[in-house]
């Protein structure tokens, strides 16, 4: 098994000298520049999620991907996640298979719900809808990725598809996995769509998610799906420094103005500074530390969880642009070899 290591980012857009924040187009030039040395220093991936804020303001996945697709050469990109319940699952499958011609084999979608309902008013869907609009486009988009040809007639639509083809087609099917917050219901949606987990976790403890691993494997085997295809990746906030202690400052600075400001936007409070801060110690979920120390947590959750892939989220609350590259180069250069040897090694 070959263990993937990589990053993952929503936006993140810069701070003028004043504090205030700065053009958000930036954030989008900032992201693309973060890929391309995410690639040169020989990271596995780098996963675009989908936010709409003016802090966090990737709101289209899928465009980044198509344009980091023409400008790396191995990294595999993904959304991470799609907010599919409020976008259109064949428009998503085509801007992919798009990026797919670009870049063959390299790239794949995480289809999630999002962490917030703040895209239902954006594109005029109603609340109420929630389970409902994501299981039938979820339903719609493996079609599509599946085969031509295809027939369908879920309840997201007005008008069923009668032996409809959805072009372009990647030269092989786009790698579609299930993303979820941790819902037990949602584990076992993947298993019953065959899809692999990628968890999306702020909290909790190694062990907490390990059960969420073993669930997704004792159900994928009573189900009779191959066991070579029970994949599990998980996504986390984390920073690399070259010390721990200044990546600990560093990270819980940014991480509690970001956890501040997001939650305001959404009418909600943030987590208490001291309760983030315990988080980013061993034995929470939040990776923060030295190449030593971050290589070492990620070894642990991997004896437990078995995962297959780990992204880390640094990008957060105005971060200092050359703070973010130096973390995406210590995690490349540092801290994935040493996971190699060590795992080669077990």
């Amino acid at each position: 098994m070959t263990f993937e290591l990589g990053v993952y980012s929503f936006g993140n857009t810069p701070r003028q000298p004043n504090g205030r924040p700065g053009p958000t187009a930036q954030a989008i030039r900032d992201v693309l520049e973060a890929i391309k040395l995410a690639d040169e220093v020989g990271l596995d991936y780098f996963g675009l999620g989908e936010h709409h804020m003016r802090a966090m303001p990737l709101s289209s996945p899928t465009a980044v991907i198509n344009a980091a697709a023409a400008s790396t050469q191995r990294i595999k990109l993904s959304t991470a996640v799609s907010v599919l319940s409020t976008d259109d699952p064949i428009r998503v499958f085509q801007q992919l298979a798009t990026a797919a011609a670009i870049a063959p084999g390299r790239i794949e979608t995480v289809a999630g719900r999002g962490s917030s309902t703040i895209t239902f008013p954006l594109f005029d869907h109603d609340e109420h809808d929630y389970d409902m609009l994501y299981a039938s486009k979820l339903e719609l988009l493996m079609a599509v990725n599946g085969g031509e040809n295809i027939s369908f007639n879920g309840p997201h639509r007005k008008r069923p598809l009668r032996d409809v083809t959805v072009f372009p087609r990647p030269e092989t099917p786009l790698k579609i996995w299930l993303g979820t917050g941790g819902s037990p219901d949602s584990v076992y949606r993947a298993v019953e769509l065959g899809l692999p987990m990628f968890l999306g976790i702020l909290g909790g403890t190694p062990e907490h998610w390990a059960q969420y691993g073993h669930a997704y494997r004792a159900a994928w085997d009573q189900a009779g799906h191959p066991a070579d295809q029970a994949d599990i990746a998980v996504a986390v906030h984390g920073y690399v420094a070259d010390t721990g202690t200044k990546a600990r400052a560093t990270y819980l600075e940014y991480e509690h103005r970001m956890m501040a400001e997001g939650m305001a936007e959404l009418g909600r409070p943030a987590p208490p500074r001291a309760a983030r801060a315990a988080a980013l110690e061993p034995g929470g979920m939040v990776f923060v530390g030295s190449p030593d120390e971050i290589a070492d947590r990620i070894l642990h959750l991997h004896g437990l969880l078995g995962h297959t892939r780990q992204i880390l989220q640094m990008d957060v609350g105005g971060m200092p642009h050359r703070d973010f590259l130096n973390a995406i180069e210590l995690l490349g250069t540092k801290v994935l070899p040493q996971i190699r040897i060590e795992l080669a090694a077990r």
